[in-house]
């Protein structure tokens, strides 16, 4: 890792993309994803999703930096009618694939998050952004910008995301490594393999991104004159942060009982007044 310095949005773009290009196989493959288990019908979505966002059936839905898929066919296998978005060309086209083996319709695009509205000539009930996607876009203001365009009047943003608070501490421990309010350029990886494949080799391992506070997303959101319908923390991930974590049963992953409890994740929904 090295710290922020300028660098043009053409080589942390490309950087980007070529890594979670070369990934995408892998996590197709991997037992983090357990794509065999989705077909067979597991959801990927946590309960509480589902609870705090509400009923999706016959809404229209748009899930920006979607991956390959996953979550968004959950969605549409709650019966919303879904659209995915994502800039990588290899996730989009196993999005379409799993989309056919499980004979589900959906459609997905793709296309730069921050090019969205030139892409997508469709406005919608819920603009749904699940779990380390903010961490890749420079510009939450412009992504604000974005949803709040993307949605219908009473239609909502939903936000699941990995607490920027984890940020601050090395891989390792809870030693304090990194400023918690370090925005404007960005921190540069370079780290082979992938959190759902940590021993693969790669070869597009550099990869830059971008810390944004939970103040900056709530004031880019209310900037845009959505209502914040809720923001909730979460003492617990979905992931291994650090190697002291404990899994439960249900796949998440907490502080030992002999740790005081941290906050890992945050969901938030706001929506548009009109």
């Amino acid at each position: 890792m090295s710290g922020g310095t300028a660098v043009d949005p053409e080589e942390w773009f490309t950087a980007n993309r070529d890594m979670w290009d070369e990934r995408v196989p892998l996590h197709v493959a991997s037992d983090f994803y357990d794509v065999e288990g989705f077909t067979g019908g597991r959801s990927t979505l946590e309960p509480f999703e589902i609870e705090e966002l509400g009923p999706v059936r016959d809404r229209e839905l748009v899930h920006l930096q979607c991956h390959f898929g996953l979550d968004t066919l959950s969605w549409a296998r709650l019966g919303a009618r879904v659209t995915g978005l994502d800039f990588s060309e290899p996730a989009v086209e196993a999005a379409r694939a799993l989309a056919r083996d499980c004979g589900i319709d959906a459609r997905f695009v793709t296309a730069n998050v921050y090019d969205a509205l030139e892409v997508l000539d469709h406005r919608y009930d819920v603009v749904y952004v699940n779990l380390g996607a903010l961490n890749w876009l420079p510009d939450v203001w412009r992504w604000a910008e974005i949803v709040a365009a993307l949605l219908r009047p009473g239609g909502r943003l939903y936000l699941r995301e990995a607490h920027p608070f984890l940020d601050v501490f090395a891989d390792e421990s809870l030693e304090v490594d990194y400023d918690y309010f370090a925005q404007g350029e960005p921190l540069t990886w370079e780290d082979p393999g992938s959190y759902a494949d940590p021993d693969a080799t790669t070869v597009h391992n550099r990869s830059f991104e971008w810390q944004h506070p939970i103040s900056e997303v709530v004031s880019a959101v209310l900037a845009q004159g959505l209502h914040l319908d809720l923001l909730h923390e979460h003492p617990y991930t979905v992931y291994q942060r650090w190697p002291f974590l404990e899994r439960r049963d249900d796949g998440t992953w907490w502080m030992p009982d002999d740790r005081p409890l941290l906050p890992l994740m945050y969901t938030l929904r706001a929506t548009k007044v009109g």
